[in-house]
C-alpha cells in the first residue's frame, strides 16, 4: 500500500476529534522544533508560527458562524484565544517573545481533546 493511500485510509478511519488532535500535534510538534532552531532560521520559525495562526483562524472562523451548535461562551473563548495566538504570534516573529505560551495552549486543548484518562503526547 503507498503512503498516500494508508493516509486517506488513516483520515477516513478517524473521528473529527481524533482529526483534531493529529493536526494539533502536527502543528505543535512545528512549534516546538521552531523553537529550537536558531534565530537566523526565520524560515522554520516563520512556518510554524504561520500554520499555528493560520489553525487558529480557523477556528476562530468557524466559532463566529451563527450556525455552529458549540455553547456560546466555549465559541468566544476560542475566539479570544485566536486573537492572542495571532499577537502573541508577531510578538515572537518580532524576537520580542518565546513559543512557549503558543506551545502551552495547544498542549491544553490537546488534553482537552483527548478526553480523561488519555495520555497522548505531542
Amino acid at each position: 500500500m503507498s503512503l498516500q493511500a494508508y493516509k486517506t485510509a488513516a483520515t477516513r478511519a478517524e473521528s473529527p476529534r481524533e482529526m483534531e488532535y493529529r493536526l494539533f500535534g502536527q502543528v505543535t510538534r512545528a512549534l516546538m522544533h521552531a523553537s529550537t532552531v536558531g534565530a537566523d532560521d526565520v524560515a522554520t520559525r516563520i512556518d510554524a508560527l504561520d500554520w499555528n495562526r493560520r489553525l487558529w483562524s480557523t477556528l476562530a472562523t468557524d466559532c463566529s458562524n451563527p450556525d455552529n451548535a458549540m455553547d456560546k461562551g466555549l465559541r468566544a473563548q476560542i475566539i479570544s484565544i485566536s486573537l492572542f495566538v495571532s499577537r502573541h504570534s508577531s510578538a515572537v516573529m518580532r524576537g520580542e517573545d518565546t513559543f512557549e505560551a503558543l506551545i502551552d495552549i495547544n498542549k491544553m486543548v490537546m488534553q482537552g481533546l483527548a478526553g480523561p484518562g488519555t495520555a497522548q503526547a505531542a
